[in-house]
């Protein structure tokens, strides 16, 4: 198996000054996701909204680089993916509504982050975790890029550009789902 192996958390919150950060920013993610759905659906100046999303991918970096100077705690492992999930759906369905992206590869990506979570519960069920690939990290990145440059003024010509990385976030999203299932079936 090719990825990264993510130690067990320790805690809830951790003990170090870095685990605090992580999940404050994590936290932060989570309330930044219906902002920006918000931002979006309301119109708002796109530079406005392309920096609370530019915060909001910031927020993920930067949790993930304060994340690896602590020990995982419980509530980074489940709030994390969490709001990943939540800022490039929610965003993503905003996005949707005020036709700056077709429905289908939004359904696609809502489909593959539903069943991946339903798929890696019911294996935790079996006291079975398939650990976090880098792959994964990824993919967000790329669901990201997409969500940005749909935003960014600067593509208002080129909405194109956003379409090709929203389908190249699509098909990397169900690689990645992929590699979780091989993974999932070998452990």
């Amino acid at each position: 198996m090719t990825g990264t192996s993510t130690p067990a958390p320790t805690s809830f919150l951790g003990r170090s000054g870095w685990a605090f950060a992580a999940n404050a920013l994590t936290v932060l993610r989570v309330f930044l996701a219906p902002a920006l759905a918000l931002l979006v659906l309301e119109r708002n100046p796109w530079w406005v909204t392309f920096w609370v999303g530019a915060v909001a991918a910031l927020t993920d970096f930067l949790d993930g680089r304060f994340a690896r100077r602590s020990a995982p705690t419980t509530l980074g492992a489940f709030l994390d993916p969490l709001a990943d999930k939540a800022v490039v759906i929610v965003g993503g369905f905003a996005l949707v509504a005020v036709g700056r992206f077709g429905w289908l590869p939004i359904v696609l990506i809502t489909l593959r982050e539903v069943g991946m979570t339903v798929y890696r519960s019911g294996l935790a069920r079996r006291s079975v975790s398939v650990p976090a690939r880098t792959s994964a990290k990824y993919k967000t990145m790329f669901q990201g890029l997409a969500l940005l440059a749909a935003i960014c003024p600067l593509f208002d010509g080129f909405l194109w550009l956003a379409d090709v990385l929203l389908w190249f976030a699509v098909a990397f999203t169900y690689f990645t789902a992929a590699q979780y299932a091989i993974d999932g079936r070998n452990l």
